[in-house]
């Protein structure tokens, strides 16, 4: 019985593989991939405005971003200074008054660990991917989505491949990933679906294709199933259509 569950667990992986790679290539033609890489930030800066980002419309993340950066010359300088200075700085995010004391302690973070002196995070590039998303997942208030988005949206366009929650959705309703596997945990296995040899431009339109989809077809209310190009892939879609 063991070979045979092992032998079903394999053909499962394979099936979901398959998947993939097919809802892929079907979304990229959709919406156009390839994508150009909107961002062209350092990875330090990248980490930043990721962690303004969360739970924040990307025009109000923008807006705080740059008033940050008009605000202060360097990351140093909003490392140290006065908290009450950077919250207000970052007010058009959401939670400023939670997202400053976290940046000033990612920041001091990242300095102490880079011996105390300025730190870009241009070396994460030397580092094997896995090695490069721990060093960062260490620090206190970095997850796996984080560390993806600095690792491939910034200047490093290194491949590794964030989930995000339009993302999340897609996958989980065409069953790439089960109905219980959260964000976080999502990473590792939509990851694993992907050749291991795709390099960062591959691995964005990946993301960006399935973000793009929860964005304009995928809904997260009332999905417009009848127009999906991957309905005979959705289990979720074709339980909605009957």
């Amino acid at each position: 019985m063991i070979p045979d569950l092992f032998s079903a667990v394999d053909a499962d992986t394979e099936a979901r593989r398959r998947k993939a790679l097919l809802v892929h290539a079907r979304l990229c033609a959709e919406y156009g991939a390839p994508f150009p890489f909107f961002s062209t930030k350092d990875p330090l800066s990248e980490l930043v405005s990721a962690l303004l980002s969360h739970r924040t419309r990307n025009h109000d993340s923008h807006r705080a971003y740059q008033e940050l950066r008009s605000r202060f010359p360097t990351w140093e300088a909003v490392r140290d200074a006065p908290t009450e200075e950077v919250q207000q700085a970052i007010s058009a995010c959401t939670w400023p008054e939670q997202k400053a004391p976290r940046i000033q302690a990612v920041l001091r973070e990242v300095s102490t660990r880079c011996n105390g002196g300025p730190c870009h995070l241009e070396f994460l590039a030397d580092l094997p991917v896995p090695e490069a998303r721990a060093w960062l997942e260490a620090i206190p208030g970095i997850g796996p989505k984080t560390s993806a988005a600095v690792l491939l949206f910034s200047t490093l366009r290194i491949a590794a491949m964030p989930v995000d929650s339009h993302h999340h959705r897609v996958a989980q309703r065409l069953g790439l990933i089960g109905p219980k596997v959260g964000e976080a945990a999502a990473h590792k296995l939509l990851e694993a679906l992907l050749p291991p040899g795709w390099d960062a431009q591959q691995v964005y339109d990946h993301h960006e294709a399935l973000m793009f989809h929860g964005q304009k077809c995928c809904y997260f209310h009332t999905p417009a199933c009848g127009r999906c190009v991957v309905l005979d892939q959705c289990p979720f879609g074709q339980a909605r259509v009957r």
